[in-house]
């Protein structure tokens, strides 16, 4: 069975990108709220501060889709390539 490419990598960016701004957006009501997950993500990401303002929280989620839709396809082309020699 091969996967969708295009579609692992739209679910991929779309939950860890709805993540980071779940959490981000939460966080900017209570503060205390997700901080160490933001402060690792803000570790990762070069561009991502950990600042709780809108834009960062932006920037964060932005940072996050493209990360995990990269690595969604990448995933599914090694996936579907194991397949292929498997099978």
């Amino acid at each position: 069975m091969r996967l969708s490419l295009k579609a692992l990598a739209i679910t991929s960016a779309i939950l860890w990108g709805g993540a980071i701004l779940s959490v981000g957006l939460v966080n900017l009501a209570a503060p205390t709220y997700g901080a160490d997950f933001l402060q690792l993500a803000s570790s990762i990401y070069p561009g991502f501060h950990n600042s709780r303002t809108f834009g960062s929280v932006i920037v964060g989620t932005l940072y996050g889709v493209v990360d995990a839709g990269v690595a969604g396809l990448i995933f599914g082309w090694i996936y579907n390539w194991i397949a292929a020699r498997s099978a």
